[in-house]
């Protein structure tokens, strides 16, 4: 089946309306802001595609509302989304935003959404600053804080008595906020902090520096095609043997197939993958690569999730017209995630559990990534005390 076509096909119907058909009581308007082009696309593709697979099993309306979906691309810059964001709010109309992937680009479209009533729900962007004292009753966050899954992280090493690590993370909000959460966990010794330009591709002296440092581990967070890029130069240096690699977003279902080889051996720290056991999870996966052919990573995932619960949220608010309604329908929306469960908390941030991951080559020679471990449970962000909801 192509969702995509069924997709469009659904907006269609809502926008030309039928001869003879009763009046639609409410149309919900989603606007996806995402990023689709440029070496960090990949992640943006699967929030698309999981949002419009969900709106698609859905039949073109979540919640039994008629469901129109708008896709404007960010391309990783905070005025281009800003824009997107004014264009989706004023002209489209657009009651709910999502999609977003980077933080820099989140802060910039949180404010006209938050000024204008329009609820935004960030399927991976969780920056500190609206976690805690900038917490919003229209922002909603079905990831994680950023800090947390580089908190897993620094709690496995520092649960395996790693002695010193060098960091390295682009120099931008979310990149910040991983290095950050990484110590709030690990008390061992940080031999070096670096951070990379954004979309910065060559590695050549960063990875010099860490030979030289002789760290016991290092930890990168370096998404997508820097991902790539840096973690096939690790390993052509000869240093995945040597020191060991750990990261987050570096190595992932977005990434692995254009790394391939030069992964295996490495760890990652995430809140989802591909073999969780759980029915949503399983029924998830097999209808995704069954519409788009190729694996689906977390963002996919959690884009999938974010659509089933506003339509779990639409079906319990009775619509959106009633902002306060959709709002508490949010906060308690019941819908079977990929991810087993999930809970807000006070600051509409989750509350998740996160879980080591280690590639590795199997028998038949497919390169995947591994469930290892459950290394956080229930984790609670680190700001949401100084959010004022309750």
């Amino acid at each position: 089946m192509n969702y995509r076509k069924l997709l469009v096909a659904s907006s269609l119907a809502v926008a030309m309306g039928g001869m003879g058909a009763p009046a639609v009581a409410e149309q919900v308007t989603i606007g996806v802001i995402t990023t689709l082009s440029g070496p960090l696309g990949s992640q943006g593709k699967n929030i698309r595609d999981g949002f419009d697979l969900a709106v698609a099993e859905a039949g073109g309306k979540l919640g039994g509302f008629d469901t129109k979906v708008i896709v404007e691309d960010d391309q990783v810059r905070p005025d281009t989304g800003l824009q997107a964001a004014h264009k989706l709010i004023e002209q489209d109309r657009a009651q709910i935003l999502t999609g977003v992937v980077f933080s820099n680009v989140a802060l910039a479209v949180a404010k006209p959404a938050a000024q204008n009533k329009v609820f935004f729900i960030s399927p991976v962007a969780g920056p500190s600053q609206l976690a805690g004292k900038g917490c919003s009753p229209y922002f909603f966050v079905t990831s994680w804080q950023n800090d947390q899954p580089h908190e897993a992280m620094g709690t496995y090493l520092q649960q395996q008595r790693v002695k010193s690590v060098y960091l390295i993370a682009p120099n931008y909000a979310a990149g910040k906020d991983a290095l950050r959460g990484f110590k709030h966990a690990y008390k061992g010794n940080v031999v070096a902090e670096t951070y990379v330009a954004l979309n910065q591709l060559d590695y050549a002296a960063e990875i010099s520096k860490i030979r030289a440092a002789k760290p016991d581990a290092l930890y990168a967070f370096l998404p997508a095609g820097m991902g790539i890029n840096f973690t096939k130069q690790y390993a052509q240096a000869g240093l995945t043997d040597k020191i060991p690699m750990y990261s987050a977003f570096t190595v992932d279902a977005t990434t692995l197939p254009a790394i391939g080889e030069a992964a295996v051996g490495t760890y990652q720290s995430n809140l989802w993958n591909t073999d969780f056991p759980n029915e949503a999870s399983k029924h998830f996966v097999e209808k995704f690569e069954e519409a788009y052919g190729y694996v689906p990573s977390n963002f996919a995932a959690q884009s999938y999730d974010v659509a089933r619960m506003i339509g779990a949220a639409l079906k319990q608010a009775g619509g959106i017209a009633n902002k306060d309604a959709f709002a508490a329908a949010l906060k308690q929306a019941k819908f079977d995630s990929v991810r087993g469960s999930f809970t807000f908390n006070t600051n509409n941030y989750p509350i998740g559990n996160f879980y080591l991951l280690k590639v590795v080559k199997q028998p038949d020679g497919k390169i995947v990534q591994v469930t290892q471990k459950k290394v956080l449970a229930d984790a609670k962000d680190a700001y949401y005390q100084e959010c004022a909801m309750k």
